[in-house]
């Protein structure tokens, strides 16, 4: 192998996956540590320097780490050591040793003590984060969701949201991410006001659901069962249902020429408490957003929505119309029906510089819609129109969306939402 070739292949950090004849271990460099030294990971490695380099080198010694039980994660590296002479190979150690903690001294003669390094104790991986939010036409909601992290290599965590306000909510969720997707299993106990009805919605639930990613595409299957207190009136739910969303957004506050869709179908089966189970039907849903970049930061947005059930749902699945969501100018929920179809043409137009950490803006909309129910058709409804403007404020975690718009026939409303999101 001429030296310029090795040369290429060192630089793009990657040595050949099968061992040439008369490879040895020049040296072995070990990173990531802090609370093992790089003698003892060496050790527990089973690598040596002068060692012949074979086909189970590598593979052998991220075995016996990962075996150790001190390291959450493991990554061992094989590079060339020298441009002159390929056969001598370096052997890169990376760990993970978890959660850590500075411990300080205490106790007599502690301020001529250095501090040290320590394994960050159960608690210690507990993380606490706020919720606060407000969705138009409802009342302000706020909690706490606490998250216990076991470490790095399990890629998974459980996690209990608990909210009062707009929304009472009590759950336990629990999830672990896979290469191409993530596993979710939960329980909550739920409790708001429906805003049409101005029924009491408490529910009982679990689910578990299963998704699937691709570069662009989103895949996920979600079953669930519920209990349902609607006004006094008890129903027993069992749902299977899959979704699928296309986004191609670089930036989801303000997108340039991308597509975002998402599409939903689920079987509904209701058993009335002490009854017999009705026959299921199905629910879909469809919700289409595309944006044109047009001059300077400026982009036009077209949205398109529509929901619908193959027969008349019990009224607390009825699709509902009206507020930010679907159509300003309105008070959410205005309208309640078992089929939607609902419009939004924008003009979004940025008024800070795209490389400030937040971003503020401006934008001018018209929003149509119209609700029915079964038995009724489209062609004989009519729509129902908004249109008006609004501010839009997003900064890290925290978003806020300000809009005044003039619905015909019902007035002028201003809707306000936003909140934190982690």
């Amino acid at each position: 192998m001429t030296p310029l070739l090795v040369l290429c292949v060192w630089l793009f950090g990657a040595a050949p996956q099968a061992p040439a004849p008369g490879e040895v271990i020049a040296d072995i460099r070990v990173h990531g540590n802090h609370l093992t030294t790089d003698d003892e990971v060496i050790r527990l490695s089973g690598l040596r320097k002068g060692a012949p380099v074979t086909a189970d080198t590598i593979t052998g010694a991220e075995k016996q780490l990962k075996a150790s039980d001190k390291f959450d994660d493991v990554q061992v590296l094989k590079r060339f050591a020298s441009i002159d002479d390929p056969k001598q190979i370096l052997v890169m150690l990376i760990v993970n040793e978890g959660p850590v903690q500075i411990e300080l001294p205490t106790g007599p003669g502690a301020a001529s003590m250095p501090a040290r390094m320590v394994k960050r104790s159960f608690g210690k991986n507990f993380m606490y984060m706020p919720i606060i939010d407000r969705e138009d036409g409802y009342a302000m909601r706020f909690g706490v969701r606490i998250a216990y992290v076991p470490n790095a290599r399990t890629r998974s965590r459980l996690s209990f949201p608990f909210t009062w306000g707009g929304e009472r909510r009590a759950g336990a969720e629990w999830e672990r991410d896979l290469s191409h997707g993530r596993i979710q299993i939960g329980t909550a106990l739920t409790s708001s006001q429906h805003p049409f009805f101005v029924q009491t919605d408490a529910r009982r639930q679990a689910w578990a659901r299963a998704e699937v990613s691709g570069l662009k595409t989103h895949l996920g299957v979600t079953a669930s069962v519920q209990r349902v207190n609607f006004g006094g009136a008890i129903d027993h739910i069992k749902t299977i249902g899959a979704d699928l969303t296309i986004d191609t957004r670089l930036d989801p506050v303000l997108p340039r020429n991308a597509l975002y869709v998402v599409a939903s179908a689920e079987q509904v089966r209701v058993t009335p408490d002490g009854g017999t189970a009705r026959d299921p039907f199905v629910r879909t849903k469809i919700d289409a957003s595309g944006y044109l970049g047009t001059f300077g930061q400026t982009v036009l947005v077209a949205r398109v929505t529509r929901e619908d059930a193959t027969k008349s749902p019990p009224l607390y699945f009825k699709s509902l119309l009206g507020g930010m969501s679907n159509l300003r100018g309105f008070e959410t929920a205005s309208f309640a029906g078992d089929t939607l179809v609902a419009g939004t043409v924008e003009i979004r137009s940025p008024i800070t510089s795209p490389i400030s950490v937040g971003k503020v803006g401006i934008r001018v909309f018209a929003d149509a819609g119209t609700v029915y129910d079964k038995g009724q058709r489209y062609k004989d409804q009519t729509l129902k129109q908004g249109y008006g403007a609004g501010l839009f404020f997003t900064a890290a975690v925290f978003h806020l969306n300000l809009d005044v718009a003039h619905g015909k026939g019902a007035g002028t409303r201003v809707h306000v939402g936003g909140g934190f999101s982690f």
